[in-house]
């Protein structure tokens, strides 16, 4: 990729290469050089020897003596009239004496200011005391020395502001209610710490969608986690809003001990997913404790849902697959909407926090949107409903604006079906790290979470990018976070996204799953401050449900990264090829420098690997 004459000024020093084949004869501009980002991974590959190569600024504006090819250094042998290399900046510079101190300067009379009033108090003779309206004076018209030992002051001037106390914007609370045991049963409902599910229900939740051809549930206990399982497509909190709160306020109520799990295939038995799956036993294809994974100790009500053949990697498909299941738990909502005060075990209590005169922040969370089965559904009724939800492809992935604790409160229903070790689950925004750590730090000001899609086509990418870019502009925010989940094509917006936000002098912190399989194959000069969320010992996609997805662990590298670079600290460069000891390292600076001990998520090392699996990856 050729680059601008901006690109060539701050590469002056760097090697010269032809981006392009250029034929003989030509003036070398910037356009015709390739960009010095790459030159480490061509090095690397052998595809690219820069001995002897002249440097940027030696060929701009000399002349191409022999036609080459692209990617081919210039050499003192094929460019004429090359001017001698310069001396980089910082030692051509020397340094400069600092100037001698300048005189004490009495401070300046402010002029009068338009419907203020000039107060002189005179200490010698009577104590005279004089009140003259400054417009008395005449607009503009300058102020007369005061007399020796006066004192004078314009009335009205603010005094410092004192700082500002932080303002409460809204409050979340969650009322949980134990569920030890799952039973089927006549009748949905909940007694006392049992829930029931209806027996034939599956015929309703197949019945109201034209694709579904087959449901069965599953109800898996601790004892039954060796148990084979379709690839998991989604986990969810099993929550419903009571009486008329929206998602982000008021109460909501939750069953702790007890997940939904949609898994499934077509009509063929093709796996629901693009990138990878983790059919098998359920034990061997967890994270647990991951935001979006289960715990142990959990219960499962487990959907293996059956779509019409060919439909698995079309959006109408895995939506299928979960408006089906949310059959299900849209009953089980009700009945939790029944409960008795009397049962619930714990309350939980959010509370979203304005910091007037502390950093400005926003937290922007890139979400599949390719038009395949990469979809979302943004703000349902219910937490992690289907119903009133919007689907972010048919939004045209704009962005949008949430608070924190919609976010909390479930506003995400993840329908995607990516690789299931860096797929960022329903339950995952339940759980949101970055979110939590945000919002509890006093010192910043988190103002709102974007959501924004990561549509297929780049022309649609950069539009929705600029977007966000202006977003960030007109809330005029001091630092931001991009995330994503997934690798590849969705880098591409990713570093745009960077590009637009920095390009307007924010400091931004960006996260994904790169390591070995995600490695970032665009970026841009922006893109100075990253943390990977990679947790796997082989820095892949190894199909393990959660294994790379963000966890407490990187939002706390990332909001103390963040902070750093609002503050204009320098960030080092990273290393040319990944290493997962940078990661280890930071961690133990961060825990010294803050006190904060950070507990390491365990990675694939720990799992009882099937296998099939370790003749896959070993």
């Amino acid at each position: 990729m050729s680059i601008t004459a901006e690109t060539a000024k701050e590469h002056a020093h760097d090697p010269a290469v032809l981006c392009c084949r250029a034929e003989a004869g030509i003036t070398i501009e910037a356009a015709n050089l390739e960009d010095p980002a790459i030159f480490d991974d061509l090095v690397d590959s052998g595809l690219l020897n820069l001995d002897g190569a002249l440097t940027i600024e030696q060929v701009l504006g000399a002349k191409l003596t022999k036609t080459c090819d692209s990617l081919c250094p210039l050499t003192a042998d094929v460019v004429e009239g090359a001017k001698a290399p310069s001396a980089p900046a910082a030692e051509e510079a020397p340094a400069e004496e600092a100037p001698a101190a300048p005189a004490p300067v009495a401070p300046p009379v402010a002029g009068p200011a338009a419907g203020g009033t000039l107060k002189i108090h005179i200490g010698e003779g009577k104590d005279i005391d004089l009140e003259i309206p400054v417009g008395a004076l005449g607009g503009g018209a300058a102020v007369a020395p005061l007399p020796a030992g006066a004192e004078a002051a314009v009335a009205g001037a603010a005094a410092p502001a004192a700082a500002e106390e932080p303002k409460l914007i809204r409050s979340l609370t969650r009322k949980h209610f134990n569920i030890t045991e799952v039973k089927r049963g006549p009748e949905t409902k909940i007694e006392g710490t049992t829930l029931y599910i209806r027996e034939g229900i599956e015929k309703e939740a197949i019945d109201s969608q034209d694709l579904v051809f087959n449901l069965k549930i599953d109800i898996i206990t601790p004892e039954e986690y060796h148990t084979y399982s379709e690839t998991i497509m989604d986990v969810q909190p099993i929550a419903t809003k009571e009486e008329d709160n929206e998602l982000g306020s008021g109460v909501t109520r939750v069953l702790d001990g007890v997940v939904m799990m949609v898994t499934g295939t077509d009509a063929n038995g093709v796996q629901i997913g693009e990138f990878g799956s983790s059919e098998g036993y359920l034990d061997e294809n967890i994270m647990w404790g991951r935001p979006g994974a289960p715990e142990k100790g959990e219960i499962f009500i487990k959907t293996q849902v059956t779509i019409k053949e060919g439909t698995n990697m079309e959006r109408p498909g895995p939506l299928a697959a979960h408006a089906a299941t949310d059959v299900i738990t849209q009953e089980i909502r009700t009945e939790l909407k029944k409960l008795e005060e009397s049962l619930v075990v714990d309350t939980e209590q959010f509370d979203q926090f304005r910091r007037p005169g502390k950093k400005k922040v926003v937290i922007v969370k890139e979400i599949m949107g390719q038009g395949a089965m990469h979809d979302n559904l943004i703000l349902p009724v219910e937490p992690v409903g289907i119903l009133g939800g919007k689907p972010n492809v048919d939004l045209g992935n704009v962005p949008v604006a949430v608070s924190p604790l919609e976010v909390l409160d479930g506003c995400i229903h993840a329908l995607t079906c990516i690789g299931p070790a860096s797929k960022e689950m329903s339950r995952h925004y339940w759980r949101e790290p970055l979110v939590l750590e945000t919002l509890h730090d006093e010192e910043v000001d988190l103002c709102g979470v974007i959501f924004v899609g990561s549509p297929q086509i780049n022309a649609e990418k950069f539009y929705v990018s600029k977007r966000v870019g202006q977003i960030c502009e007109m809330l005029d925010v001091d630092g931001a976070f991009v995330t994503t989940e997934g690798f590849g094509n969705n880098h591409i917006d990713f570093a745009s996204h960077h590009e637009q936000i920095g390009m307007r002098g924010i400091p931004v912190v960006g996260m994904s799953f790169c390591a070995v399989q995600g490695a970032l194959v665009v970026g841009n000069k922006y893109m100075t401050h990253m943390v990977d969320n990679n947790k796997s010992e082989s820095g892949i996609e190894n199909e393990v449900l959660a294994c790379n997805t963000l966890c407490q662990e990187d939002a706390i590298r990332a909001l103390a990264m963040l902070k750093d670079a609002m503050g204009g600290e320098e960030v080092k460069a990273a290393e040319k090829k990944w290493n997962p000891n940078v990661k280890s390292t930071n961690v133990e600076l961060i825990a010294d420098a803050t006190g904060k001990a950070i507990e390491l998520a365990e990675n694939e090392q720990s799992l009882p690997m099937s296998q099939k699996r370790k003749e896959k990856y070993d």
